[in-house]
């Protein structure tokens, strides 16, 4: 058996788009499901794209998600550098273009840009007008000796693919099956690009051989370049890896996902407080389910569960509701303690007196979805913010501001007199107060909870609100809800 080996091949370009978080996700659960080696390799062939910073952006996304490498650019590995331009400059790429010029299955092209704009054509696509390329093998006849003498003079040249015009090209695919191609929509790509650089349609090739990459993931707007991918391994009698391209990722619109939706990137959704490791658990199920349907899944359960057979064709919804939802799920089976350090930030941005925070997050941990949820079902702890009196009214209380104002002068010396206040006997001090008047308990309780929150809904019920901010600032809230109520 060869021993599984895939790739995250990510471009330095700025922040981990979800659809690349995914692409490095499956490959990283193809290779640990069977026990594989999962390697990093940063594609900077692009030099006008890249982005300063965006790799070590690459290196603490992997990190933060536990989709660990085993071979990088940081760690080494036994078939490095692992870094394209690293290659490049150690010449790999150069080496293999003109073995492919020796063998006819590759050409110099020195056709300036006033010539190639010649070539351009305006096509109708669905209604759209496109403008496409097609290289007409200008260069391809070029004589030997016409080609000697342009490199001796240093003309600015690139290297293109030499594919054929008549026939079809067939490759495989684990998701699609069998897919061919006519061979005269297959364009003459560019290998090398003027400046020395592999494309990376070319180096991805290369280097996926060199590294011995067995399976190669990756988005689905790919397939139509597999068979100029294909011919090259052919051309130079390499073993093809095994393909399997991934659903579109859509927002709810069924439009590509795009940075306009504001949650495109994984870093966009760490900022608005989703946990990685519900991130992880979301995105696997971005065009892929487990055999049981389970919903809420470890990255160890995503590793011994993930089979790439079952990833669907069709487009994947980005669905944000379903993934606060599942963070939510997250949040709820959190240790304690891991959930009180990680929520006190935004408590303490929230609340800024001297309160008992741990009794707060205690409150909130079942009832919040992401992080900022937690500061408005909590402010009001700080003080009381300006309220209508309507919220008062409560049909299935049977209490209106008539009624809220007569309970609250009457419970007001009652809880005045009373000094114990914690929890138990505030609310055995009520209870006594409910009975000897003959009201129901939501017919005092709502009330006095609104007095001493200005909110309709709270994160718990009004004697544990008394037991946080104290009886100084509970009877001081009740005073101005009375006076509020009599205006």
């Amino acid at each position: 058996m060869v021993k599984i080996r895939t790739r995250y091949a990510p471009s330095p370009t700025g922040r981990m788009h979800v659809g690349n978080l995914r692409t490095a996700l499956y490959a990283y659960l193809i290779s640990k499901h069977e026990g594989g080696d999962y390697i990093l390799r940063i594609e900077d062939t692009d030099q006008e794209r890249f982005v300063e910073g965006a790799t070590e952006i690459i290196y603490r996304t992997l990190k933060e998600t536990g989709l660990i490498h085993d071979e990088g650019p940081d760690i080494g590995g036994p078939v490095g550098p692992y870094v394209q331009s690293e290659r490049q400059k150690a010449g790999i790429y150069m080496q293999y273009a003109k073995e492919l010029i020796d063998k006819g299955e590759a050409y110099y092209c020195f056709c300036d840009e006033e010539r190639l704009k010649s070539l351009v054509q305006k096509i109708e696509v669905d209604g759209e007008t496109k403008e496409i390329s097609v290289y007409d093998k200008h260069c391809l006849h070029l004589s030997k000796e016409e080609v000697e003498k342009n490199l001796a003079e240093g003309k600015p040249f690139v290297i293109r693919q030499n594919n054929p015009t008549e026939g079809t090209t067939t490759f495989h695919d684990e998701l699609y099956g069998d897919v061919s191609v006519e061979n005269k929509e297959l364009d003459d790509m560019i290998l090398i690009k003027s400046d020395g650089y592999p494309t990376y349609n070319f180096a991805n090739v290369v280097d996926d051989h060199l590294m011995g990459i067995t399976h190669v993931v990756r988005g689905n707007e790919y397939i139509s370049s597999s068979p100029k991918y294909n011919r090259l391994y052919d051309a130079f009698g390499w073993e093809v890896p095994k393909y399997i391209h991934c659903p579109l990722i859509t927002d709810e619109e069924h439009h590509k996902l795009s940075k306009r939706s504001g949650h495109s990137s994984f870093e966009d959704l760490i900022e608005q407080g989703f946990l990685p490791e519900a991130v992880v658990n979301f995105v696997a199920l971005l065009g892929w389910s487990p055999e049981d349907n389970e919903e809420i899944m470890s990255l160890e359960d995503l590793i011994k569960k993930f089979d790439y057979k079952r990833i669907n064709k069709s487009p994947a919804v980005f669905d944000y509701t379903k993934l606060k939802w599942m963070n939510g799920e997250y949040l709820k089976r959190m240790d304690d303690d891991r959930f009180f350090e990680l929520a006190k930030p935004y408590l303490e941005k929230a609340i800024t007196k001297d309160l008992d925070l741990k009794k707060i997050v205690n409150m909130v941990k079942t009832r919040i979805e992401i992080w900022p949820d937690i500061a408005p079902m909590v402010d009001f702890f700080n003080e009381v913010p300006e309220y209508d009196t309507a919220i008062y009214c409560h049909k299935k209380m049977k209490t209106d501001t008539e009624s809220s104002l007569k309970v609250l002068k009457e419970v007001l010396p009652v809880l005045e007199a009373h000094d114990d206040y914690t929890n138990d006997a505030l609310y055995a001090c009520l209870s006594d107060f409910v009975k000897s008047h003959e009201y129901k308990n939501g017919y005092v309780l709502w009330p006095v909870r609104i007095a001493l929150s200005g909110k309709e809904m709270t994160p718990c019920g009004a004697t544990e609100l008394m037991e946080v901010i104290g009886k100084e600032e509970s009877i001081k809230r009740i005073k101005e809800g009375i006076a509020l109520l009599e205006k």
